[in-house]
């Protein structure tokens, strides 16, 4: 039984009364136990969005999602996030935007595990600093704001306050995209590091082929919400994916207006 799979999923938003934007279309996806799978496209694709709904963010518009078997509510309420948060967990894009800058680190990581009631109030401070140790920061930095730290010291931040609440499935959210190269490839190690060490399965989304061809066991391709290509990493062919990239939008949007959008899970 895969731990994560999605049947015939669909994401759309109304613009307005006869316009629908379909970003996520139809996917149909399975993610084994203890693997990474990784997610690739163009800008706009709707990966984001796939990871969003995915982690209840989005309500979904059509489609079913079932984690361990068990089938996940249409729209989450606040008690179903409160009970998928301990198996469900996501890294964002932005590792600024997605920390209160009115709390400090402590606060951001103990959050969870507060609410949860799975950290008593005495044993906090050595929980947020056995969270920061494991993602190579120093237990002092818990009394520090995020403004305080640099662009890839906030992500860890933000992978620690993910791992805290002891998830199986973690949705990385192009958490790379907003970090310099030399700081891109600590992350992608460390991730790997983690996985191995707490059994983790990720579904890891970007851009960046490289770096997904790097660090994923599986990897998939999204073209105007749809997938167009899966398979090992080792098989995995880039020509779909370097098509797409190689196209203008005046090209693709012709493309479309023309109803001769190519089949590129044959080329």
């Amino acid at each position: 039984m895969p731990l994560l799979e999605l049947k015939n999923l669909k994401k759309h938003f109304h613009l307005d009364k006869h316009r629908t934007l379909h970003a996520v279309d139809g996917i149909n996806l399975s993610i084994k136990e203890n693997e990474i799978v990784g997610l690739v496209g163009e800008s706009g694709c709707g990966k984001s969005t796939l990871g969003r709904t995915i982690a209840g963010l989005y309500d979904k518009t059509d489609g079913e999602i079932f984690y361990r078997g068990t089938r996940l509510p249409q729209s989450y309420s606040s008690n179903d996030f409160a009970r998928l948060s301990q198996d469900i967990q996501m890294i964002f894009q932005d590792p600024y935007s997605s920390l209160n800058p009115r709390m400090t680190v402590k606060e951001i990581i103990a959050e969870g595990p507060r609410l949860n009631g799975l950290w008593k109030p005495s044993e906090i401070t050595e929980k947020v600093s056995e969270s920061l140790t494991r993602v190579g920061l120093a237990p002092d930095h818990m009394s520090r704001y995020p403004h305080e730290f640099s662009g890839g010291q906030r992500q860890r931040i933000g992978i620690a306050r993910a791992l805290a609440l002891q998830p199986k499935f973690i949705i990385c959210d192009e958490p790379i995209s907003a970090l310099d190269v030399s700081i891109q490839a600590q992350i992608i190690n460390l991730l790997g590091s983690l996985k191995e060490k707490f059994g983790l399965t990720l579904l890891f989304i970007a851009h960046d082929l490289s770096m997904v061809r790097y660090i994923s066991d599986r990897m998939a391709v999204m073209y105007l919400g749809s997938m167009i290509d899966w398979a090992q990493r080792t098989k995995f062919t880039i020509i779909p994916f370097i098509f797409i990239l190689s196209c203008s939008l005046v090209q693709t949007l012709s493309l479309i207006q023309r109803g001769s959008v190519p089949d590129l899970t044959r080329l």
